[in-house]
């Protein structure tokens, strides 16, 4: 809990550090790749640092986690902020950071608030913002201790070799990869404590041209238990041409065939399929179907009988990826519906349930117990948030994943 003496200085600072994070963030990330190039070269995405997404993301986290605490000091902060915290641990864990980047961080960080607000930062400034960051940071160490713990693993020991066992073009920007061990053994060896879980995504590290290292994340797009996973990976192009294309997804898309190995991680990610026998909602969009697929792959091997409604959006019939295997799975559900929208060519795939432009839920009628998981563009997934919520589902009812920054915390 935040103390008596920081509680009155971080609730009269709060608009102003609030007003200037992204300039302290920015200067934060300046600061830090000064002393540690190394850290932009092989660990921090570069795309995300230089259109600015993931100095939007860290201080949209870096305000709500201060204004959950001035709002109820009294209180612990990750019982009231597991929603931030939780999605941070498990993206930590799948690249595998350990405790003492935690106090690089909170020197630079700390600094750059000192640098921007000027003679605004008193001594007391100061102490109150630190304590802010460490009752975050000790946070989120002790919930990644756990995260390794669960999967008998030594703290960041996280990566392994996988062999490409097969590659197939889903669509003409994406490709299914699937992935075994180079022994033959599961795949679940890896992670002896437990499977995966339906919806969680590995990180995928490869080794640039330039001899920088980047990572990015991949669902697992089948159920857990089979011997083998299976990513899908779209290959991300620039929307207006002023940005480089994607450099994994380009790489993976030009180098990873059949018999090729990948340093992946163990599976994270707190958008996960609780046992239950409640309603579901799956919501999609693009790529964003491929944590749903494990989600259903999950329930058909396990003969649920749950309702659940399925929700894909897509540019065309032909940019659906895994559109017959969806489609196959929901068949073998006996109490799941599938809706999709296109957004061009929907008379391309005529069936009673495809509808042309983008994806509503007006006409669906949803239990108020329902649990919806969405994964998409952020516009999609705060669309469809949106309609939940005005049909009467609970915040807490509505789960999201992200593959990039979580901007979602700054709207």
């Amino acid at each position: 809990m935040l103390s008596a003496q920081a509680v009155p200085v971080v609730r009269a600072t709060l608009p102003a550090v609030g007003a200037s994070l992204n300039t302290i963030t920015e200067r934060f990330y300046q600061r830090m790749f000064e002393e540690r190039p190394e850290l932009l070269r092989h660990l921090f995405n570069r795309a995300n640092q230089a259109n600015g997404a993931q100095r939007e993301a860290l201080a949209g986290s870096v305000a709500a986690f201060a204004t959950l605490l001035v709002e109820r000091p009294d209180e612990r902060p990750d019982e009231r902020s597991d929603a931030i915290l939780s999605r941070i641990a498990h993206k930590h864990v799948s690249l595998g950071i350990t405790a003492d980047k935690y106090a690089l961080v909170g020197r630079h960080l700390l600094a750059a608030i000192a640098e921007v607000l000027g003679d605004a930062v008193t001594p007391q400034t100061a102490a109150a913002w630190d304590e802010v960051y460490w009752l975050m940071a000790n946070s989120l160490i002790a919930m990644e201790a756990r995260l390794y713990a669960q999967a008998s693993v030594q703290d960041g020991d996280v990566w392994r070799q996988m062999e490409i066992a097969e590659r197939h073009q889903e669509s003409p920007d994406a490709v299914s990869l699937v992935l075994r061990r180079p022994d033959a053994r599961p795949a679940t060896a890896f992670q002896p404590a437990t499977a995966f879980r339906p919806g969680q995504y590995v990180s995928v590290r490869v080794e640039l041209p330039d001899g920088g290292h980047q990572i990015r994340q991949y669902s697992l797009s089948t159920a857990p238990g089979h011997k083998t996973w299976r990513i899908t990976v779209k290959r991300e192009k620039s929307a207006d041409g002023t940005a480089p294309d994607g450099e994994v997804s380009s790489w993976l898309h030009a180098h990873a065939r059949p018999g090729r190995t990948l340093e992946v991680s163990l599976p994270a990610g707190d958008l996960v399929l609780p046992d239950a026998d409640t309603p579901l909602l799956l919501a999609s969009a693009g790529i964003g179907i491929t944590p749903m697929l494990s989600m259903l792959d999950h329930l058909a091997l396990a003969g649920s009988t749950r309702p659940v409604t399925v929700v894909h959006a897509d540019r065309t019939p032909a940019d659906h990826v895994h559109r017959d295997e969806q489609a196959e799975l929901i068949d073998r559900l006996p109490k799941a519906t599938l809706h999709l929208w296109y957004e061009n060519n929907a008379d391309q795939h005529p069936a009673p349930n495809v509808s042309p432009g983008r994806a509503t839920l007006d006409n669906l009628t949803l239990p108020k117990d329902t649990t919806a998981y969405l994964c998409g563009p952020l516009p999609f997934m705060c669309a469809v948030r949106g309609d939940l919520l005005h049909k009467g589902l609970h915040p807490s009812a509505v789960h999201y994943e992200v593959f990039g920054p979580d901007l979602w915390l700054g709207k």
